[in-house]
C-alpha cells in the first residue's frame, strides 16, 4: 500500500508547478515503482483501511487528486468524466434550488441544468458570462453560481476575482468550470471560489486517450459529500483512465506553453486573414474581455474560436480541406482539432460558421500553412 500522506488542501508552490507535475503522487518507499502502475484492482486484501475500490479508492486515485489538488490548492476528488464531477456538485442541492449558469456554456452542462428544472428540481437563470453586475446580483439570490472561464466557445473572460470574492447566499456554492484555463493559468479557488472542475479528458490527459474529471474543493464536508456522491453513483475512474491521466499530467506544463506560444501566433495571424470574419482569443487586444484575461490569466490558453467568411457550408468546406488539423470534437490535447460548434446539438445558437479550434504541440508555421490553404480554397 502507498505511503503517502493525505494531500487534503496540499497545495503546490506557484513558482515550482512544473517540478510538481513530475513530483507528486509518487510511492517514495524504497522498492517501489519510480512510476505510478495502473492499479486494476476492484477488491484488496481485508486489514487495512482499502477494502473495495468503489468506496476506499486506489494509489492510482490518490495519485491524480494529489497532482490536481495540489495545483488548484484544495482537495480533490476524481471521477470517470468531467461531467460525472459536475452532476455530482449538482446533486448536492436540494429540491427547489436556484442556479445561475452562464448562457455560453458546455453543452453537457446546459443539458444538465436544463434536465433538472424540466423536473422541478431547480431552477436556471442564464446570464450573459460578462454581466458582471448580473452575476453579483445572482450571489445574493442563487444557491449554486456556476461559471465557465473563458467560456465555450465563445472565450469571454468572466470577472472572476469581483464575482468569486462577493458575499453569496447563506449555503450557497460557486463553482469554476477552469477546464480552459487549467490549473496553471487560473486558480478559482484562491480567488474565493468554492469549488474548481478539470475535465482531465482534455489538458491534464492531454493525449485524446481516456474519459476523467477532477473536483477540487476547500470545504471538508463538501469533499466528503462529493466522494460519497462518486460512490453511490458509481462514477468511478477506471484504472486504465487514471494511469494515462497521472502520466499525461507530468507534461501538462511543457504541452500547455508550447501550444499557447502557437495559438497566439495563429489567432494574430488569424485576426487578418481575408476569408476570417472574427476571431475569438483572449490574447488579442481586440478580444471584448482581454483585460480581464490580462488580469486573471497567467497564459491565454490553446483555444481559438474564429468565423469563416460565407455560411455553414464555407465552414465545413475548410474542415474538410484541413489536412494537418485533426476535424474532431474535444480539446487540449498534443493534436489540434477543429469542428464547427453550431453542429453540434445544443450549440445551434451559435452563429453558423464559427470554428472552434484548438491547438496542439505541432510546428506553428505547418499549422499556419495547412489553415491558410484550407481557407484560401488553395489544395
Amino acid at each position: 500500500m502507498t505511503s503517502r500522506q493525505t494531500t487534503e488542501h496540499t497545495e503546490a508552490d506557484p513558482e515550482s508547478v512544473e517540478s510538481w507535475l513530475v513530483s507528486a503522487g509518487r510511492d517514495r518507499r524504497p522498492g517501489s515503482p519510480l512510476n505510478v502502475p495502473p492499479w486494476p484492482a476492484s477488491n484488496f486484501v481485508l486489514g487495512d483501511r482499502r477494502a473495495y475500490s468503489r468506496g476506499d479508492g486506489t494509489p492510482g486515485w490518490e495519485a491524480l487528486e494529489e497532482i490536481v489538488g495540489g495545483l488548484e490548492g484544495g482537495s480533490s476528488v476524481s471521477f470517470a468524466s468531467g461531467m460525472a464531477g459536475i452532476a455530482a456538485i449538482f446533486g448536492q442541492l436540494p429540491i427547489g434550488s436556484v442556479v445561475a449558469l452562464p448562457d455560453d456554456c458546455y453543452q453537457g452542462v446546459a443539458g444538465l441544468a436544463k434536465a433538472g428544472q424540466s423536473r422541478s428540481r431547480w431552477t436556471v437563470h442564464r446570464l450573459a458570462v460578462g454581466d458582471t453586475a448580473g452575476w453579483l446580483e445572482m450571489c445574493g439570490v442563487a444557491d449554486l453560481i456556476w461559471l465557465e472561464s473563458p467560456s465555450n466557445p465563445l472565450l469571454t473572460v468572466a470577472d472572476l476575482d469581483v464575482i468569486c470574492a462577493a458575499p453569496r447566499k447563506r449555503g450557497a456554492v460557486l463553482g469554476v468550470d477552469n477546464t480552459f484555463a487549467t490549473p496553471l493559468n487560473q486558480r478559482p479557488l484562491a480567488l474565493g471560489a468554492d469549488v474548481s472542475v478539470q475535465s482531465v479528458t482534455k489538458f491534464i490527459g492531454g493525449h485524446s486517450d481516456l474519459l476523467g474529471g477532477v473536483v477540487t474543493v476547500r470545504d471538508a464536508r463538501l469533499l466528503e459529500a462529493l466522494r460519497q456522491a462518486r460512490e453511490l453513483s458509481g462514477a468511478t475512474p477506471g484504472a486504465l483512465e487514471i494511469f494515462l491521466a497521472v502520466r499525461g499530467a507530468r507534461t501538462l506544463a511543457l504541452r500547455l506553453e508550447r501550444a499557447q506560444r502557437n495559438a497566439m501566433t495563429l489567432a494574430e495571424r488569424l485576426a487578418h486573414h481575408p476569408n476570417v470574419t472574427l476571431t475569438r482569443y483572449p490574447g488579442l487586444t481586440s478580444h471584448p474581455t482581454h483585460d480581464a484575461a490580462r488580469r486573471q490569466l497567467k497564459g491565454f490558453g490553446t483555444i481559438i474560436s474564429f468565423d469563416v467568411r460565407g455560411d455553414a457550408a464555407a465552414a465545413d468546406a475548410v474542415c474538410a480541406r484541413l489536412q494537418l488539423v485533426q476535424h474532431a470534437t474535444s480539446l487540449g490535447a498534443v493534436e489540434s482539432t477543429i469542428e464547427r460548434r453550431a453542429s453540434v446539438p445544443g450549440q445551434e445558437h451559435l452563429p453558423p460558421a464559427l470554428l472552434r479550434l484548438s491547438v496542439g504541440i505541432e510546428g506553428v508555421e505547418d499549422l499556419w500553412t495547412d489553415l491558410d490553404r484550407a481557407l484560401r480554397n488553395d489544395l
